[in-house]
């Protein structure tokens, strides 16, 4: 017989190659072990490949709408950039129908999470904002197959971090008026979301930092939105001159 691995003359008898010195057995269960590697590998490979398509095909809707979900996506992007040129100090002023809906849902997240504690409770009205928009892509793309739906919840994540971002930054001020007209400098301890937070865990000096980091984070999930959105458009709008 053959070594496996050095190809050496070996014994019919023998189970270690006098040559380089291998296991015979041992080397057929780690040739078997790295096959099963390879497999797996190319398995995850075509996987991430699956998923990319997925995420950049037309859903059905698009190739049946195209026209007027083009005039919805230009209608997002010129609100997405109205948002994004704005600083902390102008976004605290600023308001309108998406920045209510979240704060119905901020409050909802701290009942739903005040099970928990005092801590995530408060956190919890920043989560409720942020996992609605998630839920809301995640049941498009998953059930429907909508990936320009999902597009525009991505970007609705993107303008509720720009909604969190001024009252993160408000932190140590208090001067942004709370549901109630209250002031967070005015307010028990707890009152103000991210005064309590920041505040528990020693970073309360760091609050316009944390919502810089926010702010142009949020920016640049909005970006992506309106690029994945259009590059849909686009995809659907050759599979439409094709048909």
């Amino acid at each position: 017989m053959e070594c496996p691995k050095c190809g050496q003359t070996a014994g019919a008898g023998d189970t270690v190659c006098g040559h380089c010195g291998i296991v015979f057995h041992k080397y057929e269960i780690y040739l078997e072990r790295l096959k099963a590697f390879e497999v797996d590998e190319l398995d995850e490979d075509q996987s991430c490949g699956t998923w990319k398509a997925a995420l950049f095909r037309p859903g059905d809707d698009l190739l049946q709408y195209w026209w007027p979900l083009l005039v919805l996506w230009g209608v997002f992007v010129v609100y997405a950039m109205s948002w994004m040129v704005l600083d902390l100090d102008e976004l605290a002023r600023a308001g309108g129908l998406l920045s209510g809906a979240n704060l119905l849902f901020h409050e909802a997240g701290h009942v739903i999470f005040g099970v928990f504690g005092d801590f995530i409770g408060s956190l919890g009205g920043t989560l409720g904002q942020l996992l609605m928009p998630i839920i809301a892509g995640g049941a498009l793309l998953y059930q429907r197959g909508d990936t320009f739906g999902a597009s525009l919840c991505l970007g609705w994540v993107g303008q509720n971090c720009l909604d969190i971002a001024p009252y993160m930054a408000d932190a140590r001020a208090g001067q942004l008026l709370l549901l109630g007209g209250n002031y967070g400098h005015s307010s028990p301890y707890g009152f103000h979301d991210w005064e309590y937070l920041l505040g528990e865990t020693g970073l309360l000096a760091w609050d316009r930092t944390f919502a810089a980091i926010t702010l142009n984070g949020g920016r640049l999930i909005m970006v992506l939105a309106m690029v994945w959105g259009g590059l849909l458009l686009w995809r659907a709008w050759q599979m439409r001159s094709e048909t």
